[in-house]
């Protein structure tokens, strides 16, 4: 149904070993936590392999492509060319391959920067993205253990991490990545104050 094996054979004639790895890995981890989560392992297993493809392309190719599609990039990932890989590689995935499923395109448009009210597959996506076996980062083990504990807790945790280290470096945080946390951090909210509604004052 994904015709996996012409997509593993485009990768490796496009994509640098060290990246080719990384998607390899992702696409584990993102069928590990489907299983997990009781998502569909397949879709999963694709889309993380997929979730890279337009990374190493060179960014004038990857901004006519993000901005052919209708995806929507907002100011902030217009002038941060890191995020236009995700955005281009869905409408590529869409243009090229004939992807039609939303959520698979969703999953790799927003695998960066997140969205509020993301699908399961979205979020296994982003969180198989942080988690892949050749990450070492201070704190990569904790996050691991995390994403299988408690995946929209995990979500928190990265959101807050990735959000924090942008501002070190003053960098442009999208509005996208901005509501994902506002949205995260309300549902935590409300799932430990079950009194409480939305909309209301936390005051």
């Amino acid at each position: 149904m994904y015709q996996v094996k012409d997509k593993i054979a485009f990768l490796e004639q496009n994509l640098s070993k060290k990246r080719f790895l990384h998607s390899c890995n992702v696409a584990r981890a993102a069928k590990q936590l489907a299983q997990r989560y009781g998502a569909d392992q397949e879709k999963a297993y694709f889309a993380g392999l997929v979730h890279d493809i337009c990374k190493e392309m060179p960014f004038d190719q990857q901004k006519a492509l993000m901005l052919s599609g209708d995806f929507a990039p907002d100011e902030a990932e217009l002038h941060s060319r890191k995020l236009w890989h995700g955005i281009a590689g869905a409408y590529f995935l869409q243009s090229e391959f004939g992807v039609t499923d939303r959520d698979i395109l969703n999953s790799v448009r927003f695998h960066t920067v997140a969205r509020p009210g993301m699908s399961l597959l979205e979020e296994i996506i982003y969180m198989a993205d942080m988690i892949s076996d050749e990450r070492d980062y201070k704190g990569v083990a904790k996050m691991r253990k995390l994403a299988f504990e408690d995946l929209k807790g995990a979500m928190l945790t990265a959101l807050t991490d990735a959000i924090g280290s942008v501002l070190k470096k003053e960098g442009l945080i999208p509005q996208y990545t901005i509501a994902a946390y506002n949205s995260y951090l309300l549902d935590k909210y409300l799932d430990t104050n079950p009194n409480a509604k939305k909309g209301s004052s936390a005051a």
